[in-house]
């Protein structure tokens, strides 16, 4: 396994100005590799494509829809006793009021259970998510691995990453891009969407 810093940019002229900036530091051409991710979602990792079974978001959705249920057919049911109380609705009233509560508090438990994956930046944290972008990846080793982090920094590059990987003929050839990137601690933690 090697040791691979990356960093991500958002156009190939920014990526190579960073590869040719990473050159002059001292880096060898077969060290350095620069390729497209594609946007979160849209990497084919699986069959029916997509990247997972599942939005990361919504991982809370079922819990918070189900409890928004409970209260909203509790709020919806008392307010249709009260009507059937003091106004003319019959009972019946009471039992649909009770089901429009549960079925709006459902949606509104179920949006308030929904969250973004992107968590803050910190080194040595996932993001949670890999964003698009050109990624530029330099085979490191103990001595350089500070220097690279700092020239793709320098650079402009955001997200800057550590990660082992198996580099072949010059490129990272087991990149996964659904793979959530861990910020290098090597220089402070700057992203960009």
């Amino acid at each position: 396994m090697s040791h691979i810093i990356a960093a991500r940019f958002a156009t190939f002229d920014q990526a190579h100005s960073a590869t040719r900036e990473a050159i002059r530091a001292g880096f060898s051409s077969q060290d350095v590799s620069t390729f497209f991710v594609n946007p979160p979602g849209q990497n084919h990792a699986r069959a029916m494509g997509g990247d997972e079974f599942a939005d990361r978001g919504a991982k809370g959705a079922s819990r918070t829809a189900m409890a928004g249920a409970a209260i909203g057919a509790c709020v919806g049911s008392a307010v249709g006793a009260a009507l059937a109380v003091t106004t003319e609705v019959p009972a019946a009233g009471a039992a649909v009021t009770g089901a429009i509560g549960a079925y709006v508090g459902s949606l509104m438990g179920a949006m308030n259970g929904t969250g973004d994956a992107r968590r803050p930046a910190a080194p040595g944290r996932s993001l949670g998510v890999r964003h698009s972008g050109v990624l530029v990846a330099v085979r490191v080793d103990e001595q350089s691995d500070d220097e690279a982090a700092k020239v793709l920094s320098r650079a402009g590059g955001v997200d800057v990453e550590e990660a082992q990987g198996v580099w072949r003929d010059g490129t990272w050839s087991d990149f996964d891009p659904v793979r959530p990137p861990v910020l290098s601690d090597k220089v402070p933690a700057r992203t960009a969407p």
